[in-house]
């Protein structure tokens, strides 16, 4: 089991809403109302952890070791809401988000295949890591920076948890396993060429709320997203292509291969689906 050793090893890492965040450094001359209510539309994006995690628990009931990892991960996620709204209730009363505006993003996503579904949350937190520590860059209110940074780092962390159960569900699922790792490593890194960088919180996940099934689609306002990465923390290409190529180094290591573009890591996914096709009929070989 992982979860002992995971919770040991991010208890020691673990920030202090109080004591290591430096509240009394605030500058009210570098908060613009533009950055303050990036950091309301980032708390109620990160609120979004209690559906995904309620999925998670749904989805994995075969695995306790996993679950329980769910209480870290969960707890953490729940704490980037809270200091944010606790920084906004502190300086930018006006902005916290109300109860409404937090529940509007807790729905039910639907089933998922497991393994997709863990690699995809990887995949998101490698970007998330990126995207907050360009948020901490963009920012100039110098308690904001240290928020952003913090939660950036946890993320990173996150990214090498589930990271470990993937390394884990190798060991268990084998092939099965690699085929879902290369399929959804091809689907986020491959999000350059669609214009539009694909994390858990702007997939549709429930049909039946279409066109209202991402958390973005449920935030106050639903285009935020796309004007915060292009606009404001500016997470353009260059950006993006170390995200990409985290995400392959991560991925060659993970399956023992060398993966030096999406189109590598989609030629390997072939090659394994090809590998599990059904053989011939003995009438379709050649003489």
């Amino acid at each position: 089991m992982l979860y002992p050793e995971l919770f040991r090893s991010l208890e020691r890492a673990r920030w202090s809403l109080e004591d290591d965040v430096p509240w009394a450094s605030f500058d009210p001359a570098a908060l613009s109302d533009e950055q303050a209510l990036t950091v309301k539309m980032n708390a109620i994006t990160e609120w979004s952890a209690l559906p995904a995690t309620e999925m998670f628990l749904r989805d994995n009931r075969h695995d306790s070791d996993f679950s329980a990892f769910m209480s870290i991960w969960f707890y953490e996620e729940q704490k980037h809401a809270l200091v944010l709204m606790e920084y906004l209730r502190r300086f930018r009363p006006d902005l916290v988000p109300t109860e409404d505006e937090l529940h509007a993003v807790r729905f039910e996503f639907d089933p998922a295949p497991a393994l997709e579904t863990l690699a995809l949350h990887f995949c998101g937190e490698i970007r998330l890591t990126q995207w907050y520590r360009r948020a901490a860059e963009w920012h100039t209110e110098p308690v904001l920076k240290h928020v952003y940074g913090l939660i950036s780092q946890d993320e990173g962390r996150h990214g090498g948890a589930y990271l470990r159960y993937m390394r884990q569900a190798l060991e268990r699922h084998g092939d099965a396993a690699r085929a879902a790792f290369a399929k959804l490593g091809v689907l986020m890194a491959s999000s350059g060429r669609s214009g539009k960088p694909l994390h858990p919180t702007n997939l549709h996940v429930n049909q039946q709320l279409f066109p209202r099934d991402t958390v973005q689609s449920r935030l106050p306002d639903p285009g935020w997203l796309d004007r915060w990465l292009d606009g404001q923390i500016r997470f353009d290409v260059a950006c993006e292509r170390r995200v990409v190529r985290t995400m392959l180094r991560s991925l060659s290591a993970l399956l023992g291969e060398s993966f030096e573009t999406v189109r590598d890591l989609n030629r390997y996914r072939k090659s394994l689906a090809g590998a599990s096709a059904p053989p011939a009929s003995s009438a379709a070989l050649p003489a």
